[in-house]
Order: C-alpha cells, then structure tokens, then sequence
C-alpha cells in the first residue's frame, strides 16, 4: 500500500495484465536458473585471465599493453560475450564509431538503469568509477580491477576531490589510459527522462564522447528486477555512440554548463525529455522513512534552491541543532528579507522570500538533509515549536509541522491528534508521538490525508509558496556557501 505511489511499481503492476506470467513461471524454475549458473561459471572461467593479466600492474602509472596482455584482453571480452549471450542478449546492436582515447578520454553513458548496463563496458574494457570495497569481493574484485576502475572510498571524506583528480590526471595524460566510462546521472533511473548530470565527467574539460543505451523489449524495463529480464528467451541492446563533443573555453570553465548541453545532446538522441532533478532528489523522493513524500511535494525544489545557494550543511546535525535553538528563540517571528539573509549567511537574493518563519525551513533542511530519520526531524520540530511549560504543541502547531515536512500546502492531521491525545487534552509531546508512531509505523498512511490543490490556492505553510524556484536559469552560476 506504501508503495504504491513508486512509479516503478506501477510499472509493475501494469505488466501483470500485459504479460504472460504462466509462461514466466515456467522460466523461472527452468531457463533461469540455468543462466544464473553459466553467468556464473563464466565469471570464473575469466577470473585467472584478469588476475594473470593484473599481477605486478602498477595503479598510478599506465605501461605499454604487451602482445600476451593484449591476447588476455580478446579472450577476456569473448567471455563476456559469451556470459550475456547466455543470459538473452543474442544481438548486441552496435551504433555510431567509438572514439580513440587521444580523441575523447571519457565517455559519458545515459540513461542508467540496470544491471545489464554493464555490457558496454565489458565491451569496451573501459576504466569506470566504482566503490573502493568492490576491489575486495572475491573473483568480481578481481574482474573489476583488470580494466583499471578509479576507486572512491566512503570512509575518506575527500574522497570525492580525489576522484576528480584522478579523472583529470587519466584525461589529461595523452591518450595512455583506458577510457573512462562514466554514468554522470549518478544513479538508475526509469529511462523515462534523463536527471541533473553530476559534474565528475566535465571537471577535467577534455572532448567526451556520450553514449546512449537502449532496451527495445517492453520486459526488460523493470530493470530492479534481473529475475525478469533472464526469464525472457530473447533480450534486445542497443548502444549508439554518439560525436564526440568538443567542450568551448565557456563550457571548459563552467562544468556544470558543460554537463547541461551534453545531457541535452544525449537526450535528442534518446527522443527523451530533461529533468533538473538531481541523485539527490531521487534519495529523497525514494527515502525509506516513516514519512514518505507524496509526488506533489514541493521539497524538491526546495532541496534544489538549497543546493543553488549552497546551504546543504556538511556538518548536519550540528547546524540543524544551530539553527533549531535560534529558531526557537524567535518564538514564530517571521524574518524579513534581510534578516532572514542574515540567519543563513548569504547575500540577499531574490531567491529568498520576504517573510518567513524560520522553524519551517529548519524542519525542511532537515528532512532534505536526512530524509530516513523522520523521528530526528519531529524531535527537532518539537523542540522549536513546544510550550516551555508542559514541553507540548497544539493540533495547529503539529499541522504545520507535518505539512512542512511533507512539502504539502494542505494536509488534515485531525484523526492523527486524535489518536495521539487519547485524554483529549488539546496537546500532545514528543514521548507521546514517538510511542504512537512505534507501534503503528505505517500511520503516515492511515491517519493522513494530503488534499491536492492548485497552483492557485491560498498557501498553507511557508516553505512551498516560499521556497520554489520561479524562472532561474539552471546555467547561472550558483551563490556559493558551504556551513562547516
């Protein structure tokens, strides 16, 4: 029932009456289990090859490719193929001319959206971007260190900057290295549009080539689900590689410009619209919390204006509990244009509202920042909101809590008070919120009720008429602020 809003499992639900599922059960226990077993075993047919071919390489400097490596190489891509072919993929139709390294150090790759995403780069032995722990899963860490990935490690906090060096280093060393193969949407997507590409790609300021991808049969869409796609007899795959796209010395000092028009390149191709949400839309509209975020919220433009003007803090709980002791002590005062600046420490913009009660952005930037802990984002709401004498707000109070905190200008709470104040004492606590939401996880979907209105209607909290962007020009450079 939660889900049921996901358009993935729309999707899903729509091909129940579209496909023949008797024919897909039979697959599952017959031709399936079968391909699982050949992927697998050619997986480690190619293990010795890739580990032979990788012993005494160096991981900083590129040698000249011997004529035995160059034969590990042939034998290693006709593995692969092999392994797809097995797996449904008979005809892998190859559009465009790929690019030499010297003319295009770095391939762009859209839309992302599946496993089998894969298949260029096993084609092309291209060099991806990939988490360090990969490099140690057995047999696959071995296959993903051959064709020389740069690795991004999530325990070293600079690890993002060091990608991008290295990226710059590989583009900028004359065409030596492997190409590298880079999905900028940054996660999967439904293929129905392509998202904000990340800037990784275009940082460096070289010629890209972008390649687009394309799954002709309707099955393999539902691309989370590999069980699917396998139980299929035959599966389609196209890659087209597209011109080479030679960066102007305006995109060259503007990445995030560089990005926008490749990504208008690739989706011409592909007959698809853009879209300027982000990966980090996606996690937020995605989040596993207790409060899902209905499709009409208004949070991710907000998150989109916070990005632009540079307020996501890197130290979070901390600013959030900064912001929340300040906010409290305004009591509700709404700040003026000015002062609001002041609050966050930019400059006065026209991106920011006149009037606003600061204690509804905080319950905002804290469900952008940390959109699976719902219960941190309530207990920092209370705390701004709450009576000093009894630690409690009233059933308005909690309104405008929810409906900020859902990105929703109309929202009735009143069966969910109901529920929380059993002794009808017009006022409920945290403690009391907390226990409710305990035992009855799911009571954003029995106890609320989002009412759809229009663009027209009067609003009802102060972050969504407040914080959505008019008509600003995704190209413009963004104010620049990071809170430490």
């Amino acid at each position: 029932k939660r889900d049921e809003g996901n358009p993935f499992v729309q999707k899903l639900l729509w091909s129940c009456g579209h496909f023949n599922w008797r024919n897909i059960g039979l697959m599952t226990v017959t031709l399936f289990p079968i391909r699982l077993l050949i992927a697998a075993f050619m997986m480690l047919l190619a293990w010795p090859f890739a580990f032979l071919a990788s012993v005494g390489r160096s991981e900083t400097t590129v040698e000249p490719q011997c004529l035995w490596r160059r034969l590990v190489d042939i034998i290693l891509r006709v593995i692969m193929r092999i392994m797809w072919f097995a797996g449904g993929f008979h005809w892998i139709t190859v559009k465009g001319q790929r690019a030499l390294p010297t003319e295009a150090p770095i391939i762009t790759l859209a839309p992302h959206s599946s496993y089998f995403d894969a298949i260029p780069v096993t084609m092309t032995m291209s060099s991806i971007v990939m988490k360090a722990e990969s490099k140690d899963i057995p047999v696959w860490g071995t296959l993903i260190k051959y064709i020389r990935p740069v690795f991004v490690s999530r325990s070293d906090q600079n690890s993002r900057k060091k990608t991008v060096e290295e990226i710059r280093r590989r583009a900028h060393y004359g065409g030596d290295w492997p190409q590298v193969m880079i999905f900028p949407e940054g996660t999967c997507t439904n293929r129905s549009c392509l998202i904000t590409f990340k800037p990784g790609a275009f940082i460096p300021g070289v010629p890209v080539q972008p390649v687009v991808i394309r799954y002709p049969n309707k099955l393999v869409r539902f691309f989370k689900i590999l069980w699917l796609t396998l139980c299929q007899l035959h599966n389609e795959f196209v890659i087209e590689f597209l011109p080479i796209y030679t960066p102007s010395e305006e995109e060259k000092r503007n990445p995030a410009l560089f990005a926008v028009n490749v990504r208008r390149v690739m989706a011409k191709a592909l007959g698809v619209p853009i879209t300027d949400y982000s990966f980090e839309d996606c996690q937020l509209a995605m989040a596993e919390g207790q409060l899902r975020l209905p499709v009409d919220t208004c949070l991710l433009e907000f998150a989109k204006l916070v990005r632009r003007l540079g307020l996501k803090p890197q130290n979070t709980e901390k600013v959030l509990q900064e912001y929340g002791n300040r906010a409290r002590k305004l009591e509700g005062q709404k700040l003026a244009l000015e002062d609001f600046a002041h609050f966050l420490d930019v400059p006065v913009s026209d991106m920011l509202h006149n009037s606003m009660d600061i204690r509804e952005y905080v319950i905002a930037l804290s469900v952008v920042c940390r959109p699976a802990k719902t219960l941190e984002t309530m207990k920092l709401a209370f705390k701004m909101f709450e009576a000093e004498e009894d630690s409690a707000i009233t059933e308005s109070e909690l309104a405008v809590v929810l409906k900020t905190a859902l990105g929703v200008t109309h929202l009735n709470v009143s069966r969910l008070f109901s529920a929380i104040d059993v002794d009808d004492t017009g006022k409920i606590t945290f403690d009391k919120f907390r226990g409710f939401v305990e035992e009855n996880p799911d009571f954003a979907d029995d106890y609320l009720h989002t009412e759809s209105v229009g663009p027209q209607s009067g609003p009802s909290n102060g972050i969504c008429p407040d914080f959505s962007p008019k008509d600003h020009d995704s190209s413009v450079d963004p104010l620049i602020k990071k809170h430490n």
